[in-house]
């Protein structure tokens, strides 16, 4: 299986978040610091904040935090909300009924079977776990360099707010 780009930017974005639990997190550094367009981040925040995952805070210091504790937070709702489908064969749409072997296949059943599996390792592991090196990460992403208010990202927290309606 296959998690797709907006999936792993959404658990990325929240260990980000994990490791800046005391301040809100600036949607151009959280941007940067994964190379992506801020754009981008603003569509993967939609669906963050819509699953209570994050939330937004308006104003001149404003930005993201996480919307609860972090360890409140497993990485398997983050997986069911952020992709938009599971389907790891075409049977296993149920709209699709083209296999001349559809009723009798093991294989259908066996998918199903991995990816309860799967389902059941992430389930099993928070957000909270993934941000257990704090300072590493904080180091990695450069979180300690924060841009000043007053430049240009510090000006996105008006988009921020935008993302709440």
């Amino acid at each position: 299986m296959r998690l797709t780009q907006q999936t792993n930017y959404a658990v990325r974005t929240l260990i980000y978040c994990a490791a800046n639990p005391d301040s809100p997190s600036r949607v151009a550094d959280v941007a940067a610091s994964f190379e992506m367009s801020e754009a981008h981040l603003f569509k993967i925040l939609k669906v963050l904040v819509s699953n209570n995952f994050v939330r937004t805070l308006r104003g001149r210091n404003g930005g993201i935090m996480l919307a609860r504790p972090a360890e409140r937070i497993t990485v398997g709702e983050v997986v069911r909300a952020a992709e938009e489908s599971f389907l790891l064969a075409e049977c296993f749409d149920s709209g699709r009924r083209d296999c001349p072997l559809i009723t009798s296949c093991g294989f259908n059943g066996l998918l199903h079977e991995a990816l309860e599996a799967f389902m059941n390792v992430l389930d099993a592991h928070t957000i909270a776990e993934l941000a257990e090196q704090r300072s590493e990460i904080r180091f990695l992403l450069k979180m300690d360099d924060v841009t000043a208010p007053g430049s240009s990202a510090a000006k996105t927290s008006s988009q921020v707010a935008a993302i709440q309606q």
